[in-house]
């Protein structure tokens, strides 16, 4: 017979022997990410083991909620700006921030809107152009691209009247999509997207309109799944991961 601490010795091994369980990963994801971003955490979860919740808004309510203690392992942002502010806020880690991406701006409107989109960022200074989607420039960073852009090209004080402004980019292609608003400014990565392929058209914005929409993603310091974090980052920069984003309607960074 098996001395008692044998036993509980033996139950301990049993116990710490088990593999360990993959982490639960919280991320919060600028919008434009919501048709490419679930397939790469298939990918990522297959791969490593980890599952993963995705939280899809604007950057600048992520930013907000982050300050205030919402539980996220991970922001990737649309940008790069409120990234950097959490790092000197001290609420995400200073070594993990990551540029993964950039964005591109697109005019889009419905085929069947008679816009007249070859004539550019002009078109919505006509009148019949009545409403302008763009996301909300107080908190998203492809809306503040939007505002520059129009100011660039002399078009603020005729379009401003017109805009609609959606809560984050995907509330604005929605607007513009239902046909509530005749045109929209929009990530490439939501135009390319088969229901607004099928549903309407687009044209580029010049890129020199407007600053680099530099995409960029951090560890939230809070966070109780730091490697399984870093695991991801890896993942989301290297060169594979890179190749589908750009598939998706994004640059390289």
């Amino acid at each position: 017979m098996h001395p008692w601490w044998a036993v509980l010795l033996s139950s301990v091994l049993l116990v710490t022997g088990q593999p360990a369980r993959g982490a639960s990963l919280g991320i919060a994801a600028a919008s434009d990410l919501q048709h490419v971003l679930p397939e790469l955490v298939k990918a990522f979860e297959a791969e490593s083991g980890h599952t993963v919740r995705i939280t899809f808004g604007s950057s600048g309510t992520f930013h907000a909620q982050i300050m205030n203690g919402a539980p996220f392992d991970l922001f990737l942002s649309a940008d790069v700006g409120y990234p950097q502010r959490l790092v000197h806020d001290g609420k995400a880690d200073a070594g993990s921030l990551r540029t993964y991406a950039a964005g591109q701006l697109v005019l889009w409107s419905r085929s069947d809107s008679g816009v007249d989109l070859q004539r550019g960022l002009v078109v919505l200074a006509d009148a019949t152009v009545a409403r302008v989607a763009i996301a909300n420039p107080a908190h998203a960073p492809y809306g503040r691209a939007a505002i520059t852009a129009l100011e660039a090209m002399g078009l603020s004080a005729a379009v401003r009247p017109k805009l609609v402004l959606g809560e984050n980019a995907t509330q604005t292609a929605q607007f513009v999509q239902s046909g509530n608003a005749q045109a929209g400014l929009l990530p490439l990565a939501l135009a390319v997207a088969p229901a607004m392929m099928r549903s309407g058209r687009y044209v580029a914005v010049p890129a020199h309109l407007h600053p680099p929409i530099l995409q960029a993603a951090v560890i939230v310091s809070a966070s109780r799944n730091k490697a399984a974090a870093e695991e991801f980052l890896r993942f989301l920069t290297r060169e594979s991961t890179t190749t589908r984003l750009v598939a998706a309607g994004f640059l390289r960074p």
